[in-house]
């Protein structure tokens, strides 16, 4: 699937053309280079000057999280997304999905675990997007736990509401949103709520834009047809791309098969893994010369290039000078052709990422407490 390009939805969506100059540039800072847009009009006529979910002008994004060990780079799509909302003006708050962990047995259910690592991802999180300013206000940054909205019985209506109506059979093919199977939960009647609780959260929390990756898309949509169904605002959904295991090759786009997973250490790169570690795993990544597809491909179209505008590769001086590439197909061109070999191609990948994770590094090094506990919870070193 082709990003999605501010200039191409023009065609779809005239109105875009009469909004203002700061609106547009806004609007192109939240929708340029995600990977689908789904519902832009509500986002639009907020923008024109109609209210917000709340009733205000405030644009409030949501993307939520079950906190369940320490994170892959895959976070990091999503924290550059997040930064752009920000730069936007948007507040954007990371709902760290306690209760909905608690339901798909996350550290076999311990919700003190569980809560010990959404504490680690609000750190994460807050190094990732620059530590921005937090609060309720326009460009602001937000967490909020499950767990608070629980008790309110207008939160638990919705999620009935949200369940009425839909049968086993259609909740069981939301069950991927759990990373589980259509077969995996008949003997847990509480999964079976679980794609009406995140349908519920949006709504729930006046939520304008909900972000999350393309796995997350029957979820989005989910809430979409309950929406229409009880005669709700619908939000406007964006969705970002999935990152593919280190060693998946051919048939990527057609299923999240090959989705990178840090239960697979070796397929996956980890926030808190240092330079020599990827480049260790980087080494034997899927990247045939003679296929345009490739992970290596995927993490500098969708974090390297987009964080930094260029990849430095710096071969051993025995076999070739440095070089900058700042265009994907150039990069990809010159491994086909031979001009750029693969293993230097992917250590030029590696160390962009290296680079953009060194504020989670040095976040973690003079505050090591939550990392730690979580590396403990999950028997990491």
């Amino acid at each position: 699937m082709e990003q999605v390009q501010f200039d191409d939805l023009l065609d779809r969506h005239p109105s875009m053309a009469d909004l203002t100059e700061d609106a547009q540039h806004r609007l192109r800072l939240m929708v340029d280079g995600a990977e689908e847009v789904v519902g832009l009009d509500h986002l639009l006529s907020v923008l024109s000057g109609g209210p917000s979910m709340a009733g205000d002008d405030v644009i409030r994004c949501y993307v939520g999280f079950e906190p369940s060990g320490t994170a892959h780079i895959g976070w990091k799509v999503l924290a550059l997304r997040l930064r752009k909302m920000l730069d936007a003006d948007v507040n954007v708050l990371i709902f760290l999905a306690d209760w909905h962990a608690w339901v798909n047995d996350k550290f076999g259910g311990d919700l003190d675990a569980i809560q010990a690592t959404a504490r680690y991802m609000e750190d994460t999180f807050r190094a990732l997007l620059g530590h921005p300013e937090e609060g309720e206000g326009p460009g602001q940054l937000r967490f909020l736990w499950a767990s608070t909205v629980m008790s309110d019985g207008a939160y638990w209506a919705r999620v009935l509401r949200c369940s009425k109506g839909m049968t086993l059979a259609q909740v069981r093919k939301t069950f991927s949103i759990m990373g589980r199977d259509e077969a995996s939960s008949d003997h847990d009647l509480s999964r079976f709520y679980y794609p009406a609780m995140q349908a519920a959260d949006i709504g729930h929390l006046n939520i304008d834009v909900a972000i999350g990756g393309m796995d997350q898309r029957k979820a989005h949509m989910y809430m979409r047809d309950v929406s229409s169904k009880w005669g709700w605002p619908k939000a406007t959904c964006l969705h970002t791309p999935i990152l593919s295991a280190l060693n998946a090759s051919g048939g990527r786009m057609e299923s999240f098969d090959h989705k990178m997973s840090k239960s697979d250490p070796r397929g996956a790169i980890l926030l808190h893994d240092d330079v020599q570690v990827m480049r260790k795993k980087m080494r034997k990544a899927y990247l045939d010369p003679e296929d345009e597809q490739s992970p290596v491909y995927e993490l500098a179209a969708h974090i390297v290039l987009p964080e930094q505008g260029v990849i430095h590769v710096t071969p051993n001086p025995k076999f070739g000078e440095p070089s900058e590439w700042t265009d994907l197909d150039a990069f990809r061109a010159a491994v086909m052709d031979g001009t750029l070999h693969p293993l230097d191609a992917k250590w030029g990948v590696a160390d962009g990422l290296a680079e953009g994770l060194r504020p989670v590094e040095e976040h973690f090094t003079a505050h090591p407490e939550r990392l730690a506990i979580v590396r403990q919870l999950t028997g990491q070193s």
